[in-house]
């Protein structure tokens, strides 16, 4: 590979006024664990490594772009839910984070239920074999179609969003001689983001039946009523990427005082209550997640104190972990092409992918790190923004980040904690092609998501 230097924009952070990135780092070859799989090491040549293989070694039989899944840190981290949590309370995976049917095979082995939104990943979760009865079905607009394959095929229950879904999926059950067990979906009035929460009224959404005016109470009278219901809980959930716990204790103070008035007006005490997902993870150096145990802990105690002081039974806790389960044991690699500096701004370093595998850095202004993977390096940190190729400014991977000024054309990168969302928002803007999935585990890579070819855009173009 060749290793001219290119010039570079500005070394140090206090040269542009705008932007997400710090102070370079110490030690540009040193991989933070926070936000690596566990699996990941560098060795003495600079070298990456996860499950035991170098991305020299993957890039050569896989291509690049491509995520790499580290399976061992995938299923730790589920089995940490899964343990944290206990017997008393239910861990589904959000499976909108990412799913296929190798991961759906994983949380099977590992004791976690499956969070769908979708037909489609009804049938990826069926395939590969998630009983039923330990699927939800949530999604704020289920087709009909939908609402009928999963009632025939028997999920636990259904997140009940509207008023209208409550008697869609009421008459569908009883039409097919069934009785559908349903949570309804309450939106509390409150909004939570990564470190900071707004405990006010929160109702302007598309999810859910508002708390407010009585409205919640309202779709709980409308489900009780009918026959073809079984109402089980109330579910909830108020954001993502959440660090403070202080707004999970807003929402489960307010879903407690529901559940205390469907006890005064129908003496019915309902057995569960779902708090939802959102839970954080580490895409920088700079963010500082809970661990499941704690998370576990401080809401089973929300919960707990909360009932007690409405004189409630305790209701059976479940959660949606998606991105906290499968971010962080992934990540993008991919070759660097075009480098351009631009003189007292930054450089811009384009890769092989871009917005079409990571839309979220130009949808949500999401930030991420990088790290140069084929090689260690003692230069100079260069500022950096890591684009892609196609036809689109905004087409950003990494907005703000330090790389070596050495960095060429042919050198490999990675981009951490991209399991989450990634591959699932992933689209072919300029025709692009999807890349695929590779787990990683103990030595050994394969294939859980192909590649996409020219002939699969093909075969979809009948003109």
């Amino acid at each position: 590979m060749s290793r001219s230097a290119h010039p570079a924009g500005p070394r140090h952070a206090d040269v542009l006024p705008e932007g997400h990135y710090t102070a370079p780092p110490a030690d540009l070859n040193a991989l933070d664990p926070k936000v690596w799989a566990h699996t990941v090491t560098r060795d003495q040549d600079g070298v990456v490594s996860v499950g035991g293989i170098e991305v020299t070694r993957l890039a050569e039989e896989f291509g690049t772009p491509a995520y790499f899944v580290d399976e061992a840190d995938f299923r730790a981290r589920a089995r940490a839910w899964r343990t944290a949590f206990g017997h008393d309370a239910d861990v589904f995976y959000a499976g909108k984070a990412f799913l296929s049917r190798a991961i759906v095979r994983w949380l099977h082995d590992e004791g976690l239920n499956l969070d769908v939104c979708s037909g489609g990943e009804l049938a990826t979760a069926l395939s590969a074999g998630m009983p039923a009865d330990r699927i939800a079905f949530h999604g704020n607009n289920k087709s009909e179609v939908e609402i009928r394959t999963a009632i025939e095929v028997g999920v636990g229950r259904i997140v009940l969003d509207s008023f209208q879904e409550i008697v869609r999926v009421a008459h569908i059950a009883q039409s097919l001689g069934k009785r559908q067990r349903v949570q309804i979906r309450v939106t509390v009035g409150v909004e939570a983001h990564t470190h900071e929460f707004i405990a006010t009224a929160h109702e302007d959404q598309k999810f859910g039946i508002a708390l407010a005016d009585g409205q919640a109470a309202e779709a709980v009278r409308r489900a009780l009523a009918l026959d073809g219901l079984e109402l089980v809980g109330i579910h909830s959930h108020i954001g993502s990427q959440i660090f403070d716990m202080a707004g999970f204790e807003v929402a489960a103070r307010r879903v407690v005082s529901l559940l205390a008035a469907i006890r005064d007006e129908h003496g019915v005490e309902l057995p569960e209550i779902d708090l939802g997902g959102g839970l954080g993870i580490a895409y920088t150096s700079d963010d500082d997640p809970r661990e499941p145990h704690e998370i576990a802990k401080a809401l089973s105690e929300i919960v707990t104190r909360e009932c007690e002081a409405a004189k409630l039974g305790t209701p059976r806790i479940s959660v949606e972990p998606g991105r906290a389960i499968v971010g962080p044991t992934a990540f993008t690699l991919y070759e660097v092409g075009t480098i351009k500096p631009l003189d007292g701004l930054r450089t811009y370093v384009s890769v092989d992918g871009g917005m079409s595998d990571n839309i979220r850095t130009a949808l949500y202004d999401a930030e991420y790190s990088v790290a140069l993977v084929s090689r260690t390096s003692d230069a100079e940190p260069m500022l950096v923004r890591v684009v892609g190729k196609h036809c689109e400014s905004g087409d950003i991977v990494v907005k703000d980040a330090f790389l070596p000024a050495d960095l060429a054309a042919g050198d490999l990168i990675a981009v951490p904690a991209t399991g989450a969302y990634c591959r699932s928002m992933a689209s072919n803007y300029n025709h692009a092609l999807r890349p695929p999935v590779v787990a990683v585990n103990d030595g050994e890579a394969r294939v859980i998501v192909r590649r996409e070819t020219e002939e699969d855009l093909l075969r979809l173009d009948v003109g």
